[in-house]
């Protein structure tokens, strides 16, 4: 199941993310520091889940770790499409 964030988080996502959080010692998995639980969105160092294969596939919790907020935005979503190659400039 992935997640529709125009309505906001769910109950399920909140207790998964908790429990992957505490399953990953409130470390970030993706830096190796430690998750300030007291640190609130959207400070870059709060607690976020990051999702290994993308959030297309699903909360499935072995497939997702913990991270901060900014960690886990430096690493994307990688079913995201890549940017195109640049194209040279044309001259007007």
């Amino acid at each position: 199941m992935s997640h529709s964030w125009a309505r906001g988080s769910t109950r399920r996502w909140r207790k998964l993310r908790l429990a992957v959080l505490t399953r990953d010692h409130w470390t970030c998995q993706l830096c190796h520091k430690p998750i300030d639980p007291a640190i609130r969105h959207p400070h870059p160092m709060s607690a976020h889940v990051h999702h290994l294969d993308g959030k297309a596939y699903g909360d499935d919790p072995d497939r997702c770790v913990a991270s901060h907020r900014q960690c886990n935005l430096d690493a994307g979503d990688p079913t995201a499409a890549a940017d195109p190659a640049p194209r040279p400039m044309t001259r007007w």
